[in-house]
């Protein structure tokens, strides 16, 4: 069965402003990779859900602060203590990650945190790759690779216009064409949302991807609106 826009909205709150147009194209999109059924469509709208903070984003938004930079890749941003962690600083009551000096240089500037986060990763190989294939769509799909793959499964031009995946019906035809690839329905069948935030937001299983706790949160609310 398609998800309803009353449905979306329990699931989505948020997504109040926009979920008329989403509804119809996530209906497309799932049923062309044969994510169907409550398990695979709870999973699925949980974690696009999250990606797309509830379908109002569809563009990364990498304005990071230091302190952001140094807490969400901290193996890249944050001073090491020697000892296989990082310093830790009191920060609001919270100890956290202390920027290393290239946190502090690329705060607050987009365009060059994005080219050196995905330099080199994920066929960014030229100047300016990691900024023109940063993420987009309800998955955040990012990287020169994943553009040109899914630009030949969707029939898009995606090299010169990597933009088409801030509309809609491209936004959630390449979410679902990536749920597709990386066997995220078989996931979904076991019920094994953990992992695939790990797959979404890791590239592999097995770790803790952020908003963990968000994405189960989406995804138990889901699963109790599709049931």
């Amino acid at each position: 069965m398609p998800i309803t826009l009353q449905q979306l909205l329990l699931i989505l709150p948020n997504a109040s402003q926009v979920a008329g147009v989403f509804v119809p194209v996530l209906n497309i999109a799932m049923n062309r990779y044969q994510i169907v059924g409550q398990k695979r469509m709870a999973a699925f709208i949980a974690q696009v859900g999250h990606e797309s903070g509830q379908l109002t984003r569809l563009l990364e938004n990498l304005n990071y602060s230091a302190d952001g930079l140094a807490n969400t890749w901290p193996n890249r941003y944050a001073d090491p203590d020697g000892k296989g962690g990082y310093v830790k600083v009191l920060v609001k009551d919270k100890l956290r990650s202390r920027p290393n000096a290239l946190a502090l240089s690329l705060a607050g500037k987009p365009e060059l945190i994005a080219n050196n986060v995905y330099a080199g990763r994920i066929g960014n190989i030229a100047p300016g790759d990691g900024w023109k294939y940063r993420g987009r769509g309800l998955i955040q799909l990012t990287g020169k690779t994943n553009y040109q793959l899914c630009g030949e499964a969707l029939g898009l031009d995606l090299h010169a216009k990597s933009e088409l995946l801030e509309k809609p019906h491209h936004a959630c035809m390449a979410a679902a064409w990536f749920w597709s690839i990386n066997g995220l329905n078989t996931l979904a069948d076991a019920g094994d949302n953990p992992n695939i935030g790990s797959v979404i937001n890791t590239g592999s299983k097995g770790k803790v991807p952020n908003g963990a706790a968000d994405r189960q949160a989406l995804y138990a609310r889901a699963l109790r609106v599709l049931a």
